[in-house]
């Protein structure tokens, strides 16, 4: 879903400074939560779940901005430890968006990365590999893999409900 889809005032309009709500009685979001693929070796992820929370992109705020509380994301591990350069690609952990922004959050040594808090369903990896003709994001890619590079990713609901259903996890809705 564009971001656009999620703003608020794309349901009003304004008429000398008055706000006009074209559907006053509309939620201000979506029935349908956004759906995303965030991208952390297994490692980084286990220490998320563990403390409830994600952080993408080695902790950069903008791609966490666009997910949304409500969002459901699923974490692509490519390897088990970051920088071992061994395949590991399994989907770690999935969960959903609580309330709130993105937080800085001192991690020590100067590093201050950001951070949002999930909801971590229980659920046991599942690997890529039989997914990827089943995924709207990978069917048909031969390089499938390059879509995860920029650490965060918007996938359908539907492809998260399929990653959910590998990892032995149910999703409401």
């Amino acid at each position: 879903m564009p971001d656009f889809q999620r703003r608020t005032d794309i349901m009003a309009f304004h008429i000398d400074k008055t706000r006009i709500d074209l559907f006053p009685d509309a939620p201000s979001r979506p029935a349908i939560a956004g759906a995303w693929i965030a991208v952390a070796c297994a490692a980084h992820v286990a220490r998320g779940r563990r403390d409830g929370f994600m952080q993408v992109c080695h902790g950069k705020c903008g791609p966490l901005a666009r997910i949304a509380p409500g969002d459901r994301v699923a974490y692509y591990s490519p390897s088990r430890e970051r920088g071992d350069g061994k395949p590991y690609r399994m989907f770690t952990a999935i969960g959903t968006v609580r309330p709130g922004e993105p937080y800085p959050f001192d991690q020590g040594g100067g590093f201050m990365p950001y951070r949002r808090d999930v909801d971590w369903d229980e659920g046991e990896p599942a690997e890529i590999l039989p997914l990827l003709g089943e995924l709207d994001l990978t069917r048909g890619q031969r390089n499938w893999g390059s879509k995860f590079r920029f650490g965060l990713v918007r996938a359908t609901p539907e492809d998260l409900m399929r990653i959910a259903a590998a990892m032995r996890v149910r999703l409401p809705g």
